[in-house]
């Protein structure tokens, strides 16, 4: 594993000259414009600062060694109330340009009243990234299912092994816990006695985590596509892929609503026939086939004009997410040394055959259980607690990712207002005309029940 700060993050970029120099965590943070220190950055974003944070790599060996952090900062327009942290995710996902995306957002008025820090966490972007090549070594296609399996699981196991083997210390540290500790380092540079802290996906546990270690230092939390509260990846994986198949349902329902344009049949049960039968042509690409079936709702009517295609011997290629600077191996460090899932193969695999006996759609795709078979540390995670700071917690009534249903689990662990989005977009709030009352939140400190509506579904076509 090779530790860097020319990894390319959510810049896309290489540094021309280092970020500013490191800085301690009580002093002043000093800024420089980012299109001044990284390649890449807008030419035309004459707002965005960019600057360094050292923190400890251990947090019990604090005068140890330490790495640097990179931060972002879009300054308030207003009479400024504070700051907002903002983390998007993953976990490895970059955030350093996070502060610009919700200023250009429906949320931007956020950043009336509030400094807007993005940041990327350790092990992701400018903050330490880890390079760690895994080994896409195929197993013998004559092999068992079950052994195909075995091969992927150890050969992925010797991968984490190798990587942590190249810097023990760094990986035992990526943890959730000390991602939250490197949050309030931040706060401290930036001399502020409170913040607030807007996250989205995993960005809500490291919220819930950072409110149950400093409660006293938040200042209000809004926390959107909201996570489960005790980390368990079996569990991840099964929510997740039930989720898909009821979408998948709610997709035929609505194909069969629409047969004058499409042609699968009038009743969701004859289009979820039909479209399964058209699956079995599909031997080898069937998860290409389920990305289509599983499809968010903004993508239905192109959706189903691809499963025409496909019908007629013409199928289109589905796009994939671009995941520049996305840190897989930071994602595994931190799951694995917070998750209290199995890291027995037989375990996984008989998890995996109920899925599939239950699930025939989405049974088969699942891959976080079991992602930590080999990982040599044991898992350590910090119990969320309830707090008293302000917060917000904002669910989405149809979205896999993250179900609605661990939205509010976390409530009952932690407390907090639930705002319900009907629709199934993962993090959408920023997005959509109720982000008003994110801003409204960090504004006043109102929070909000009920639901509000999501993007409409596009007509057939």
């Amino acid at each position: 594993m090779k530790i860097t700060k020319l990894l390319g993050a959510a810049l896309a970029s290489l540094l021309v000259v280092p970020l500013v120099p490191a800085v301690a965590a009580a002093s002043p943070v000093k800024w420089r414009l980012c299109r001044e220190v990284t390649l890449h950055w807008p030419a035309d974003d004459a707002r965005t600062e960019c600057a360094m944070v050292t923190v400890p790599v251990d947090y019990a060996k604090p005068g140890g060694r330490s790495v640097d952090v990179a931060i972002s900062r879009i300054k308030a327009s207003g009479r400024r109330d504070g700051v907002v942290l903002i983390n998007p995710g993953g976990p490895g996902g970059p955030g350093i340009s996070l502060s610009r995306s919700i200023a250009e957002s429906r949320a931007g008025g956020i950043g009336v009243h509030h400094d807007l820090i993005g940041f990327d966490p350790r092990g992701v972007g400018f903050s330490a990234a880890v390079e760690c090549p895994y080994d896409w070594t195929q197993p013998d296609p004559s092999l068992p299912a079950k052994e195909k399996a075995r091969f992927v699981s150890e050969r992925d196991s010797r991968a984490l092994q190798r990587c942590v083997a190249a810097d023990p210390e760094f990986a035992r540290n990526l943890t959730t816990a000390n991602i939250a500790r490197d949050m309030d380092r931040i706060r401290l540079a930036l001399g502020e006695p409170k913040i607030g802290y807007y996250g989205i996906s995993w960005g809500t546990m490291l919220g819930a985590q950072y409110r149950t270690m400093f409660d006293r230092n938040v200042d209000k939390m809004l926390l959107d596509s909201v996570m489960m509260p005790v980390l368990d990846l079996t569990r991840l994986e099964r929510d997740d892929l039930t989720a898909q198949e009821n979408s998948f349902h709610e997709f035929a329902a609505w194909i069969a609503r629409n047969d004058d344009v499409y042609h699968f049949g009038g009743t969701g049960p004859e289009v979820v026939k039909a479209l399964l039968e058209l699956r079995s042509r599909f031997v080898g690409k069937d998860g290409l086939f389920d990305g289509w079936l599983t499809s968010p709702r903004k993508d239905w009517p192109r959706s189903a004009r691809d499963l025409v295609g496909a019908r007629e011997g013409a199928a289109s290629t589905m796009g994939w997410e671009d995941r520049h600077g996305f840190s897989s191996f930071q994602q595994s460090a931190v799951f694995c040394n917070d998750s209290v899932s199995t890291r027995d193969f037989e375990q996984v695999w008989r998890n995996r055959q109920a899925l599939i006996a239950t699930l025939p759609v989405a049974g088969s795709h699942g891959s976080d259980d079991g992602r930590c078979a080999g990982w040599p540390f044991p898992a350590d995670p910090t119990p969320f607690t309830a707090g008293t700071s302000p917060l917000q917690l904002v669910g989405h009534a149809f979205e896999h990712t993250t179900p609605i249903a661990w939205a509010r689990d976390m409530r009952a662990r932690i407390g907090g207002a639930l705002l319900t989005v009907e629709d199934d977009e993962h993090g959408s709030l920023m997005a959509l005309p109720c982000a008003v009352k994110a801003v409204e939140f960090f504004d006043t400190g109102t929070t909000s029940t009920g639901s509000c509506p999501g993007s409409p579904i596009p007509p057939a076509a």
